[in-house]
């Protein structure tokens, strides 16, 4: 299969009398458009994606800005596949990384848990006291993070929030960035396992944070001239982009060129902790001839494309804006949606079942046999309320093996045995019957000696061991023998003692 990435967008009404929104699939070269989801009016963050695989679909959830629903769609057809009403509006949702577990948060302050194959509400709670802006979960999806308008970014673990026996208690957070002083506009996880993974969060107070959630500290921060909304991490933590809803952008290198004994050399910026303050000015900027990208319009949304070499930016005039990461310099721009808001974007590779654009590499026969051959994700309706019963039950959907056609991807469809069987078949080297017995004979001999060695090592201990109980009948008796001399002795000074002192 050609790989090719592409960019999905989500467009938004920012009035609510206005038509509906879209979610569209575009060419990151062309910016032509290659799928369309219809029925949708998503605000920020409020778009969660899983992308399709050899042998899984991807789904995407959309919630409603004005609605207690969330629309759920996937790449197999351009129509609404679920919708799922909820117990109240969401104002940010977000999937981990295999899209087992679905979070969501409200304007009140709440925290929604699913599992998404069974619908439970695993957990609900008051993570802020205000409304919650963003969620993230870490790359492993071992932990979540949520930002609120309370100032302070939470995380939480994944495996506390699941365990049975927690649920009457309230959830705790297994630590709490609490360094800003006005409300999280947004969160991006680094690479890494949690807890061994950085985090990058920005806020209305004009500065962006570096953390480091293994030893629970703040490593850096950056103050801009304005409050950043959007933030773009380079996948190696090289840099990152922070956006402003203005229309600047500002790109900031986590790493500095200096002269060292073998020519230049690369040394890390910032890591000095809750002092270590970097004021980024505009003339600062431009004195060290560091380009600030100045859009001219508000900027709805930010990412960067799966290489970290473009940067796309979507406006609220519907415009996806292209930029070179290198140079900084406009690429191209499209118009996603006319007359509606980016208010989400994110590259992927093209989905293999993308609707109109099936690969035949991933087709066993005709087009009807598409959905045996990369069924979708199984995604069903989100319970509304805590269910004991159901997580007594857990009922999910799983996708199993088609034994009617071949398989498509040998590394998930193996079986355990054959599996096995082929890897110590390829894994030990092949002998003819002469090398077979001759390393039968050798592994004989070798049991032999090592039988000899043991025999003889067992001697050296018995040895060792009289000399060790020789040793210590020695030193007892010499010792009971002090003891009595000394006893005696002390008898026998003891009249002369008291006679003296009578004399006296």
């Amino acid at each position: 299969m050609q790989l090719q990435e592409v960019i999905l967008c989500s467009a938004s009404s920012q009035q609510h009398n206005a038509g509906l929104g879209a979610i569209t699939i575009h060419d990151i070269q062309t910016g032509a458009t290659l799928a369309s989801f219809k029925q949708t009016n998503a605000a920020s963050r409020s778009v969660a994606v899983l992308e399709s695989t050899s042998v899984q679909g991807g789904v995407i959830l959309a919630a409603q800005t004005d609605k207690t629903v969330l629309n759920v769609y996937n790449f197999q057809k351009d129509q609404l596949a679920l919708k799922i009403i909820l117990p109240e509006k969401l104002s940010c949702i977000a999937f981990d990384k295999v899209g087992n577990f679905c979070a969501a948060g409200t304007a009140q302050g709440r925290v929604y848990l699913w599992e998404t194959s069974s619908g439970i509400l695993f957990n609900c709670w008051d993570a802020h006291y205000r409304q919650v802006n963003v969620l993230r979960f870490t790359s492993d999806g071992a932990a979540l993070l949520s930002g609120g308008d309370d100032s302070a970014v939470s995380v939480w673990s994944v495996s506390r929030l699941l365990n049975n026996e927690q649920q009457v208690e309230l959830p705790t957070p297994y630590y709490t960035l609490s360094d800003h002083t006005l409300p999280i506009t947004d969160i991006v996880c680094g690479i890494g396992a949690f807890p061994n993974c950085r985090v990058l969060t920005s806020s209305v107070d004009h500065s962006v944070k570096v953390w480091d959630l293994a030893t629970k500290t703040l490593l850096s921060t950056f103050e801009f001239p304005q409050s950043m909304s959007l933030l773009a991490w380079d996948i190696t933590e090289r840099f990152f982009f922070a956006a402003s809803e203005k229309g600047s952008v500002y790109k900031i290198n986590l790493f500095r060129q200096k002269a060292g004994v073998s020519g230049q050399a690369s040394a890390a910026v910032g890591g000095s902790g809750a002092n270590d303050v970097m004021r980024i000015e505009n003339d600062i900027i431009e004195a060290q001839k560091k380009r600030l990208i100045q859009v001219g319009q508000p900027i709805g949304s930010m990412t960067l494309s799966l290489a970290s070499n473009l940067l796309l930016l979507g406006t609220v005039e519907g415009q996806i804006l292209i930029y070179d990461v290198a140079s900084q310099q406009h690429v191209r721009s499209f118009t996603a949606q006319k007359g509606l808001s980016v208010s989400y974007i994110t590259t992927m590779m093209k989905p293999p079942d993308l609707i109109g654009h099936v690969n035949l590499d991933f087709r066993v026969g005709s087009s009807a046999d598409l959905k045996d051959t990369i069924p979708v994700k199984p995604i069903v309706a989100f319970n509304r309320v805590r269910d004991a019963k159901a997580r007594d039950a857990h009922e999910v959907l799983i996708m199993t093996k088609n034994r009617t056609s071949n398989p498509i991807d040998y590394c998930n469809f193996y079986e355990s045995d054959e599996f096995l069987a082929e890897h110590s078949s390829f894994v030990q080297p092949i002998m003819s019957p002469e090398s077979s017995k001759s390393s039968v004979a050798s592994l004989q001999t070798r049991i032999q000696d090592l039988e000899a060695e043991t025999e003889r090592l067992r001697k050296q201990l018995g040895q060792a061991k009289g000399v060790n109980d020789a040793m210590w009948d020695t030193v007892v008796q010499q010792l009971v023998t002090q003891n009595k001399n000394g006893t005696d002795d002390d008898k026998s000074e003891q009249p002369s003692r008291k006679r003296g002192r009578v004399t006296t």
